[in-house]
């Protein structure tokens, strides 16, 4: 066997040749930094020019950050976001901005302003939501690592449906500062990438406090790599009944078996544990989200920044004209129902009920971490479906994320990982830990994949 030692730049170029050979029919990057850092200021540094992708969702400056709209798409920040930043002075080398929802609203990457990212595992299949350009370039070997975001699995739910792993951190722990925001109590940063010994890496170096974020944890990092081959004791895993329903894909709940035996050869005790609560999961969200929602994007209003209408002849108008154009369909309706469920005489019955089903769901999450160390489901009901399939119906776009929402709502760890195949198309296993238990995640996953090779995976078409 022949080894050859690369140098940052040549790796660079490897991947910036695989982005413009593959992406024109992957359309997972919105833009491509084509520029290279001289080497000199990668020596010293712990990642030495490692290339890296970040979600267009993080403001990087003198780039564009377009958060997959027209509303913002020739808007290029004035300041890097603190996981840029600190990622940037790490050693890491930006690729480019990928494709993603538009403000991360979707669960398909259909409603980019910028086209539909595609699976690379089948290119008339939707790659996921809403990270889908971050897990489709790093499943197609386009970037060895991508950063991205998580409201409600939109950082689990396409790296099972794009064969890789996806890890979502504790709520705090990596910052929120220059992530444009969709729902400020329930979006976190975190990583897609092949294995979770590689998000181990990039995540001991993005976490950590930010004064500049008000919900980041001022709390010592656990630091993830240090322990990553240990093997835990007595680990105890749990398994909801609710993830093992009659609407799940039955050959997802077949993987979920296999997946349970291999856990129990490694040495881990499963049992079952209810979450009495899960089944209002999903209601909960579409109440909380979309309220946080309706705020945040009222910013964007054609007087600041981003896209401004030519068709207005007052205030009011210029405010409606833009906010039509600027926007798309699934953004409109998110901010419509936010609007609704946060108005006079609504406010109490959804939003303030929403709120207090939402600890009743954490309190599950507490009392069933009484008894195990992880909880083990499905990331996904389904397997990855037709592009156009479901656009027509959003309630069913919805329950892609039934299983992954209770964590956001909880603010809870999670991670998806490869657990298996069927006809072609990868499945994803999903466990969720207590607050800050990032370490037992990646320790876990990461000794599944050194018994098992799904995550080596590729898809065949880009496996050249």
């Amino acid at each position: 066997m022949t080894e050859k030692k690369l140098s940052s730049e040549e790796l660079f170029s490897y991947y910036q040749e695989r982005i413009q050979k593959y992406n024109p029919e992957l359309n997972a990057f919105i833009s491509v930094n084509e520029s290279f850092l001289d080497k000199d200021s990668m020596i010293g540094t712990k990642l030495k020019g490692i290339p890296i992708a970040h979600k267009d969702i993080f403001c990087m400056k003198g780039h564009l950050t377009t958060c997959g709209s027209k509303m913002l798409a020739n808007f290029k920040s004035p300041y890097d976001a603190t996981i840029i930043a600190r990622l940037a002075s790490a050693g890491a080398l930006t690729l480019g901005k990928t494709n993603m929802d538009e403000f991360a609203m979707g669960s398909s990457n259909e409603t980019s302003f910028f086209g539909p990212c595609k699976n690379p595992w089948n290119l008339k299949l939707v790659p996921g939501g809403s990270s889908g350009g971050s897990a489709s370039a790093v499943a197609a070997r386009l970037a060895p690592i991508a950063t991205a975001t998580d409201t409600g699995g939109s950082i689990r739910q396409p790296a099972a449906f794009c064969g890789v792993t996806g890890l979502k951190p504790t709520y705090g722990m990596i910052s929120r500062f220059g992530m444009i925001a969709f729902a400020s109590s329930l979006d976190q940063a975190g990583f897609i990438a092949p294995s979770a010994e590689d998000i181990a890496i990039f995540y001991d170096l993005a976490s950590g406090y930010d004064p500049k974020d008000s919900t980041s944890i001022n709390d010592q990092v656990t630091y993830t790599t240090k322990n990553l081959d240990q093997k835990p004791n007595a680990l105890t895993i749990g398994i909801a009944k609710s993830s093992l329903d009659k609407h799940a894909d039955p050959h997802i709940l077949n993987a979920i078996k296999q997946t349970v035996n291999q856990f129990e050869k490694m040495g881990a005790k499963i049992i079952e544990i209810d979450l009495k609560n899960s089944q209002l999961n999903v209601p909960t969200y579409y109440i909380i989200a979309p309220a946080e929602a309706s705020s945040n994007l009222s910013r964007f209003d054609g007087v600041r920044y981003g896209h401004r209408s030519e068709e207005s002849q007052s205030l009011q108008s210029l405010y409606a004209n833009t906010r039509s154009e600027g926007f798309g369909d699934e953004v409109k309706r998110r901010i419509l129902l936010g609007s609704y469920v946060l108005s006079a005489g609504f406010y109490d019955a959804y939003y303030i009920k929403a709120l207090r089903v939402r600890r009743l769901i954490a309190n599950d999450y507490k009392e069933a971490f009484k008894k195990v160390d992880l909880i083990l489901s499905p990331t996904t009901p389904n397997l990855p479906f037709a592009i156009g399939e479901k656009s027509n119906d959003p309630i069913s776009m919805y329950h892609n994320d039934a299983y992954t929402i209770g964590a956001n709502l909880a603010g809870l760890p999670a991670i998806s990982f490869p657990i298996g195949f069927h006809n072609g198309l990868p499945i994803g296993g999903h466990f969720v830990a207590q607050h800050l238990r990032e370490d037992l995640l990646l320790n876990t996953v990461n000794l599944f994949q050194k018994e098992t090779d799904f995550h080596q995976q590729m898809p065949q078409e880009f496996d050249r």
